[in-house]
């Protein structure tokens, strides 16, 4: 990968509390506390290099986690839908297609017994300006079935990252 302009936040989870956004929120304390850490690193060249790192959640579990369209804001649903290379018509977009490690970025996290995990994507393509502004904490894995791909249940958390 040819090097490129490259992003790194790193930042503690705050309450989200229905208006607008810190760097990073919680809409889940009990899954993601208040206080825990999270780092996301993006490494740009002619593809996309993207990894999150969770301290302290919730121990022994798997997240979802995805790169979102929006910003994080006071509601779970404010980052919009997953950031597709191909843009599925259909939105939100549950066609294998479209909704697979490929075309989105996943970044799935099996937490170990102090809430501690990480996870990393690289793809062969990178972010259309602006249209890349978050990483979204699931409550479960990702679901990769027809109907249900890129499902990964309720949003718990969300980190705001000026990808490149």
């Amino acid at each position: 990968m040819v090097a490129g302009q490259d992003v790194t936040i790193e930042d503690v989870f705050r309450a989200a509390r229905g208006r607008p956004a810190q760097q990073a929120v919680t809409f889940d304390a009990a899954a993601v506390p208040i206080g825990s850490g999270v780092t996301v690193i993006e490494r740009v060249g002619d593809g996309t290099h993207v990894e999150l790192r969770l301290r302290g959640v919730g121990a022994n579990r798997t997240f979802g986690a995805h790169v979102h369209q929006k910003p994080c804001a006071g509601e779970p649903s404010d980052s919009g839908s997953h950031y597709q290379n191909a843009h599925d018509p259909q939105q939100p977009s549950t066609n294998p297609a479209y909704a697979n490690p490929l075309n989105e970025v996943w970044l799935d996290i099996r937490t170990d017994g102090h809430g501690d995990g990480g996870a990393a994507a690289t793809q062969a393509w990178r972010f259309r300006p602006g249209q890349a502004r978050s990483v979204v904490i699931h409550e479960h894995a990702t679901h990769t079935g027809a109907g249900t791909a890129g499902t990964a249940g309720a949003r718990l958390a969300c980190v705001n990252v000026p990808f490149a």
